[in-house]
Protein backbone atom coordinates (compact mmCIF):
# COMPACT_ATOMS: atom_id res chain seq x y z
CA UNK A 1 0.00 0.00 0.00
CA UNK A 2 1.25 3.68 -0.91
CA UNK A 3 0.19 6.62 1.43
CA UNK A 4 -1.50 9.08 -0.70
CA UNK A 5 -1.81 12.64 0.32
CA UNK A 6 -5.05 14.18 -1.25
CA UNK A 7 -5.72 17.85 -1.55
CA UNK A 8 -9.31 19.09 -1.83
CA UNK A 9 -9.90 22.46 -3.69
CA UNK A 10 -12.29 24.70 -1.76
CA UNK A 11 -12.71 23.20 1.84
CA UNK A 12 -13.36 26.32 4.50
CA UNK A 13 -13.71 25.90 8.38
CA UNK A 14 -17.15 27.19 7.62
CA UNK A 15 -19.62 27.91 4.98
CA UNK A 16 -20.77 26.36 1.48
CA UNK A 17 -17.87 24.00 1.85
CA UNK A 18 -17.52 23.11 4.85
CA UNK A 19 -16.80 19.44 5.27
CA UNK A 20 -16.82 17.44 8.47
CA UNK A 21 -13.56 15.98 8.90
CA UNK A 22 -14.36 13.31 11.42
CA UNK A 23 -17.24 12.12 8.57
CA UNK A 24 -14.90 12.68 5.85
CA UNK A 25 -12.54 9.84 7.21
CA UNK A 26 -16.03 7.81 8.44
CA UNK A 27 -16.99 7.71 4.89
CA UNK A 28 -13.25 6.93 3.21
CA UNK A 29 -13.33 4.01 5.87
CA UNK A 30 -16.34 2.58 4.92
CA UNK A 31 -15.02 2.97 0.89
CA UNK A 32 -11.98 0.47 1.81
CA UNK A 33 -9.81 2.83 2.28
CA UNK A 34 -7.15 2.39 5.14
CA UNK A 35 -5.24 4.76 7.45
CA UNK A 36 -7.30 7.31 6.79
CA UNK A 37 -6.23 10.50 8.50
CA UNK A 38 -7.03 14.63 8.40
CA UNK A 39 -4.60 17.38 8.99
CA UNK A 40 -6.55 20.90 9.84
CA UNK A 41 -9.90 21.85 8.87
CA UNK A 42 -9.36 22.70 5.01
CA UNK A 43 -9.60 19.54 3.12
CA UNK A 44 -6.18 17.90 3.81
CA UNK A 45 -6.57 14.11 3.60
CA UNK A 46 -4.52 11.32 3.99
CA UNK A 47 -5.31 7.70 3.03
CA UNK A 48 -2.99 3.57 2.45
CA UNK A 49 -4.22 2.44 -0.67
CA UNK A 50 -3.41 0.15 -3.83
CA UNK A 51 -5.16 2.82 -6.29
CA UNK A 52 -3.10 4.53 -8.05
CA UNK A 53 -3.83 8.53 -7.31
CA UNK A 54 -5.85 9.44 -10.41
CA UNK A 55 -8.69 6.42 -9.18
CA UNK A 56 -8.19 8.09 -5.86
CA UNK A 57 -9.37 11.45 -7.18
CA UNK A 58 -11.79 10.26 -8.93
CA UNK A 59 -13.32 7.72 -6.09
CA UNK A 60 -12.87 10.79 -3.24
CA UNK A 61 -14.52 13.26 -5.64
CA UNK A 62 -17.42 10.86 -5.79
CA UNK A 63 -17.81 9.71 -2.44
CA UNK A 64 -17.39 13.28 -1.29
CA UNK A 65 -20.09 14.33 -3.57
CA UNK A 66 -23.10 11.40 -3.16
CA UNK A 67 -22.09 11.25 0.79
CA UNK A 68 -21.31 14.81 2.00
CA UNK A 69 -23.01 16.99 -1.18
CA UNK A 70 -20.03 18.61 -2.11
CA UNK A 71 -18.45 18.83 -5.60
CA UNK A 72 -15.09 19.94 -4.92
CA UNK A 73 -11.88 18.98 -7.06
CA UNK A 74 -9.62 16.06 -5.31
CA UNK A 75 -5.75 16.07 -6.10
CA UNK A 76 -4.40 13.32 -4.91
CA UNK A 77 -0.11 13.18 -4.54
CA UNK A 78 2.39 10.47 -3.03
CA UNK A 79 4.11 11.24 0.14
CA UNK A 80 7.05 11.21 -2.19
CA UNK A 81 5.59 13.43 -4.53
CA UNK A 82 4.57 16.00 -1.95
CA UNK A 83 7.84 15.85 -0.96
CA UNK A 84 9.48 16.29 -4.37
CA UNK A 85 7.66 19.80 -4.15
CA UNK A 86 8.69 20.69 -1.02
CA UNK A 87 12.22 20.00 -1.89
CA UNK A 88 11.49 21.84 -5.28
CA UNK A 89 10.45 25.21 -3.24
CA UNK A 90 12.88 28.29 -4.82
CA UNK A 91 11.92 30.34 -1.97
CA UNK A 92 14.68 29.24 1.05
CA UNK A 93 17.48 31.38 2.43
CA UNK A 94 16.04 35.07 3.12
CA UNK A 95 12.70 34.34 2.27
CA UNK A 96 9.94 34.59 5.36
CA UNK A 97 8.50 30.97 5.35
CA UNK A 98 5.26 32.02 6.17
CA UNK A 99 4.65 33.84 3.22
CA UNK A 100 5.51 30.88 0.85
CA UNK A 101 2.84 29.30 -0.56
CA UNK A 102 2.37 26.39 -2.81
CA UNK A 103 -0.16 25.76 -5.41
CA UNK A 104 -0.75 22.25 -6.55
CA UNK A 105 -2.80 21.04 -10.14
CA UNK A 106 -5.27 18.95 -11.04
CA UNK A 107 -3.46 18.33 -14.61
CA UNK A 108 -0.36 19.87 -15.93
CA UNK A 109 -0.86 23.59 -17.40
CA UNK A 110 0.29 24.32 -21.07
CA UNK A 111 3.22 25.49 -21.02
CA UNK A 112 2.68 28.77 -23.25
CA UNK A 113 0.19 29.65 -20.64
CA UNK A 114 2.81 29.67 -17.92
CA UNK A 115 5.23 31.20 -20.00
CA UNK A 116 2.70 34.27 -20.81
CA UNK A 117 1.96 34.14 -17.17
CA UNK A 118 5.85 34.34 -16.14
CA UNK A 119 6.38 37.19 -18.41
CA UNK A 120 4.37 39.59 -16.26
CA UNK A 121 5.89 41.55 -13.21
CA UNK A 122 4.01 40.66 -10.01
CA UNK A 123 6.33 42.50 -7.98
CA UNK A 124 6.91 42.42 -4.84
CA UNK A 125 4.94 38.84 -5.24
CA UNK A 126 7.15 36.03 -7.01
CA UNK A 127 6.18 33.22 -8.93
CA UNK A 128 7.90 30.22 -10.52
CA UNK A 129 7.06 26.91 -11.90
CA UNK A 130 8.38 24.08 -10.79
CA UNK A 131 7.86 20.57 -12.27
CA UNK A 132 4.70 19.35 -10.13
CA UNK A 133 3.73 22.63 -8.69
CA UNK A 134 3.73 26.59 -8.70
CA UNK A 135 5.39 28.41 -6.13
CA UNK A 136 4.36 31.90 -4.69
CA UNK A 137 5.79 34.34 -2.71
CA UNK A 138 3.59 36.46 -1.19
CA UNK A 139 5.33 39.63 0.94
CA UNK A 140 1.98 41.46 1.98
CA UNK A 141 -1.25 39.95 3.11
CA UNK A 142 -2.62 37.35 1.22
CA UNK A 143 -5.54 38.60 -1.29
CA UNK A 144 -4.20 42.25 -1.44
CA UNK A 145 -1.39 41.73 -4.32
CA UNK A 146 -2.02 39.66 -7.93
CA UNK A 147 -1.20 36.31 -7.18
CA UNK A 148 -3.61 33.45 -5.96
CA UNK A 149 -4.57 30.07 -6.76
CA UNK A 150 -7.54 31.23 -8.59
CA UNK A 151 -5.77 33.84 -10.40
CA UNK A 152 -3.39 30.71 -11.24
CA UNK A 153 -6.51 28.78 -12.13
CA UNK A 154 -8.24 31.48 -14.43
CA UNK A 155 -4.72 32.47 -16.43
CA UNK A 156 -3.83 28.61 -16.76
CA UNK A 157 -7.07 27.06 -17.14
CA UNK A 158 -6.74 24.40 -14.79
CA UNK A 159 -8.19 23.20 -11.11
CA UNK A 160 -5.50 24.35 -8.60
CA UNK A 161 -5.73 23.94 -4.51
CA UNK A 162 -3.01 25.83 -2.51
CA UNK A 163 -1.37 25.27 0.87
CA UNK A 164 1.17 27.18 2.74
CA UNK A 165 4.63 25.93 3.57
CA UNK A 166 3.93 24.49 7.27
CA UNK A 167 0.83 22.68 5.97
CA UNK A 168 2.79 20.93 2.74
CA UNK A 169 5.36 20.31 5.89
CA UNK A 170 3.65 18.78 8.08
CA UNK A 171 1.90 16.49 5.47
CA UNK A 172 5.21 15.31 3.63
CA UNK A 173 5.85 14.44 7.76
CA UNK A 174 2.70 12.62 8.00
CA UNK A 175 2.93 10.76 5.05
CA UNK A 176 5.56 8.75 6.52
CA UNK A 177 4.36 7.92 9.52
Amino acid sequence: MTTTVILLRGVMPSGRNKISMPRLRDVLGSAGFSNTRTYIQSGNVLVDSHLPPAEIEKTVHDLIRDHLGADLTAIARTGEELRAILDGNPFTAGYDRSRVFFIVFARPPQKERMEELLSRDYSPEHLVFGDQAAYLYIPGPYGKGTLSAGFLEKGLGVMATMRNFNTITRLVAMSRE
